[in-house]
């Protein structure tokens, strides 16, 4: 499972979903990359493929900044890779 992740102006949490596979993470990550880059806002629909029933809208503008990972790579108690306020 892969995590992509996108942080969002004036907002200490982040926003996650979930792809099964590489490549799909990659592309999502892509997209993201490509709105944020383009500089016009425009609204991204996010959703999880593990839970299918999690949906987010947002507007592009908002989006600072964007990562993937996999998964596994968050285990065993250490700290999460990135961008990330936890100390």
């Amino acid at each position: 499972m892969y995590v992509v992740e996108l942080s969002l102006r004036l907002s200490p949490m982040p926003v996650a979903v979930q792809r099964k596979d590489l490549e799909g993470a990659r592309s999502l990550y892509d997209e993201v990359r490509r709105a944020i880059e383009s500089g016009e806002p425009k609204l991204l629909e996010l959703t999880c493929e593990k839970d299918e029933h999690k949906r987010i809208s947002l507007l592009s503008g908002e989006v600072v900044a964007v990562q993937t990972y996999e998964k596994s790579a968050v285990g065993g108690g250490g700290k999460r890779p990135g961008f990330s306020f936890d100390t």
